[in-house]
């Protein structure tokens, strides 16, 4: 009997690489860099996009050019410098904190060093091979997504880019766009298998753990337990009071129904342990929230006598490396007493230094249990066995709304461990509403929002295109921009509408800086050069330094002006009118920024420029004379994680002025000064990093 073989398609060739055999979707994408081509990937986090990036900067070093990798956040910068050095590639360091080896073959920068060098400095490309952006869906960021917009789009032609991200819902449609801006060819290669995959699952204390097909069962357990409360009204009734005097502060606001009993996340968190699915994350959207759930959970019983002792000298070994001492530091000794029990948070408010060694600690895998926010979820690869969420819905800068379902899916990401687990165990707390109303498919499905422009050219920007392009060139950028490509849809009417509104609120931020004297039709004013070497707070600095407030500061008002420029007290609903009596020199900072605030409103602008808080003031004059960190917190009324990065920022800022006024200049002189004055111990970001 004959036997037809089918045709089948030939597979690729196989492709050595670090000692890995390169699957297909990365052999896809290593032809497409031998080819010349951009490279657009979307893959679930831990599938191997790095090694996508690390082909790349192998490519570029061989052919003799340099690689740059941009990345959202500093703390990915940093942990991707080491990764690199560790391959014993030389490599350089911008941040903003910290610049190493800046000439180096391959340098790892935020991306907005990336855009303000392409403004700045393009010669500094001119053997550059590749641009290598991460976590490119932050196009999507409302507060940053324009940077990454901006480097695209005016990045050198001859450089290459290499876009990862996880999931996009409109990936092809970004990559059309980003066809029309790249003068290579670009191949666009999406894969969606995890190599752990993820288990899904929700909680309620009167259901238990079930699956979302299970809501319906659920429902009628919730309901049943609610009638048994009923025909026990009374005895319900005084419980919920008594619970009400102890019960979590998010719990009384929004008058959460508890039992009788434990609460339903200690409930949750016995069931995880008693079937032995640590090490777990369990991400809040409070930092307060993280702490008291922390401390909360210390008298669980995590880890032996052997595990403690491995705790105890990791966290000896730490300290010795960073030299720091224990004894004379409060939070140190409380991240130690909470290790030893197998437990940890992390928050954007604690100090650099202690995120650093609860960082440490936690991919020992001795830590079982870490309570923290949704910023560790970004792009730091530390993932465990299970991770759990205290509350689906987060607040979205308005009010308490359910989060995206790429934001669950970036934190649902880090439950399971490549090599230990067969799968990641997700776990979703629900609140009595969210188990009748919250859009659980939303998250289950593995479907993300599209992204989204929120292309909006800053004063700087501006400026610097202004500069090169004149008006007519400022125009056809936005014409080039991934709004304007979203906008092409509708009617021909409808599309030359919305390309004429664009084009009216761009005209109308050039002629407020026409009238506050930045620039003119002959191209930038002095107030305008000066605004556009200043990255960040470009104009309330061009304000200052033009009004000469400055120049009659001594070093500790001036960390105190620039730190107030930054800061930005959320917790009070009027920063600006708990003190009411400024002083002469404030006051004129203030009137300062107002002058061009009035020219913004006359205008019509939406949202103006900020003006100086000063409530961190006395927090930043008290450092600048020797004080101590716990000095800060408290009269900040802040973290003091808050505190040091605003710190961090202002030495930032600090030195670009201090570029522009000269080094010799008195007002220069002086900056230096109030530089060295705060950047020391707990701020001095470089000398952290050495140690580490």
């Amino acid at each position: 009997m004959l036997r037809f073989v089918p045709n089948r398609e030939p597979q690729p060739e196989p492709i050595q690489f670090k000692g890995y055999t390169l699957n297909p979707f990365q052999v896809e994408a290593a032809h497409a860099i031998e080819a010349g081509k951009n490279v657009l990937l979307a893959a679930p986090t831990g599938s191997g996009k790095t090694l996508v990036a690390e082909y790349a900067i192998a490519h570029a070093v061989k052919q003799g050019k340099r690689a740059i990798y941009t990345s959202p956040i500093k703390a990915l910068s940093n942990q991707k410098f080491r990764d690199f050095k560790n391959d014993g590639l030389r490599v350089g360091l911008m941040t903003g904190d910290l610049t190493l080896d800046p000439d180096a073959p391959l340098v790892i920068m935020t991306t907005e060093i990336f855009r303000n060098a392409v403004f700045e400095d393009p010669e500094r490309f001119a053997d550059t091979d590749f641009a290598i952006f991460d976590e490119v869906h932050f196009v999507d960021d409302i507060e940053r997504g324009t940077v990454w917009e901006e480097s695209l789009i005016f990045a050198p032609a001859h450089v290459r880019f290499v876009g990862l991200s996880a999931t996009i819902a409109n990936l092809h449609e970004f990559g059309e766009w980003v066809r029309t801006v790249r003068s290579q060819e670009l191949a666009i290669i999406e894969h969606q298998k995890r190599p752990v995959p993820l288990s899904h699952r929700l909680f309620h204390q009167h259901a238990g753990v079930f699956q979302l097909e299970q809501r319906q069962r659920a429902i009628d357990f919730h309901e049943r337990a609610l009638a048994r409360e009923g025909r026990h009204g009374g005895r319900a009734g005084q419980r919920e009071k008594e619970r009400s005097r102890w019960g979590d502060k998010r719990e009384r606001a929004q008058g959460r129904r508890m039992p009788f009993g434990p609460r339903p996340y200690v409930m949750l968190l016995d069931e995880v342990q008693h079937r032995g699915l640590l090490p777990l994350l369990y991400f809040c959207f409070s930092r307060k929230e993280c702490e008291i759930k922390a401390e909360r959970s210390m008298g669980r019983r995590l880890l032996d006598r052997a595990e403690r002792a491995r705790i105890q000298d990791l966290f000896e070994e730490i300290c010795a490396r960073f030299e720091l001492d224990a004894d004379a530091d409060p939070g140190l000794r409380g991240i130690l007493g909470r290790a030893l029990a197998g437990v940890g948070y992390h928050h954007a408010g604690m100090l650099p230094i202690h995120k650093e060694v609860v960082e440490r600690l936690f991919t020992s895998g001795l830590l079982k249990m870490l309570f923290t926010t949704e910023t560790f979820a970004l792009g730091i690869n530390m993932p465990a066995r299970t991770v759990v969420f205290d509350l689906l819905r987060k607040f979205d800068g308005v009010q308490m709304d359910y989060m995206k379902a790429r934001d669950y899916l970036q934190m649902a990401g880090r439950a399971g461990r490549q090599g230990l687990d067969k799968s990641g165990l997700v776990i979703s707390i629900l609140e009595d509403e969210d188990l009748m109303e919250a859009p659980l498919s939303r998250f289950h499905s593995g479907k993300v929002e599209p992204i989204t422009s929120r292309f909006n050219l800053s004063y700087s920007t501006i400026l610097n295109l202004y500069d090169r392009l004149g008006s007519k060139g400022l125009l056809a950028a936005y014409d080039r921009s991934f709004a304007a490509f979203q906008a092409l849809t509708g009617t021909a009417a409808t599309r030359a509408k919305k390309k004429a509104a664009a084009h009216a609120a761009l005209a109308m931020r050039v002629q407020v800086l026409r009238d506050a004297g930045f620039l003119d039709d002959q191209g930038l004013l002095p107030r305008g050069k000066v605004a556009q070497r200043i990255n960040g707070y470009e104009i309330q600095v061009a304000e200052l330094l033009f009004s000469g407030v400055m120049e009659q500061m001594d070093m500790h008002q001036l960390a105190c002006t620039f730190t107030a420029l930054i800061h930005e007290d959320r917790r009070r609903p009027d920063a600006r009118g708990h003190r009411k009596e400024l002083g002469p020199l404030m006051q004129s900072a203030n009137d300062a920024v107002r002058r061009f605030i009035a020219i913004e409103t006359l205008q019509g602008i939406p949202h103006p420029i900020k003006e100086p808080d000063w409530s961190i003031a006395p927090a930043v004059d008290c450092w600048s004379r020797g004080g101590t960190v716990e000095d800060i917190e408290r009269l900040a009324h802040s973290d003091a994680g808050d505190v040091v990065r605003t710190l961090r920022m202002a030495i930032q800022m600090m030195r670009q002025v201090r570029m522009q006024v000269g080094k010799k200049d008195q007002l220069g002189a002086r900056l230096e000064e109030a530089i060295v004055a705060i950047n020391r111990d707990e701020v001095d970001a470089k000398r952290q990093f050495e140690l580490g």
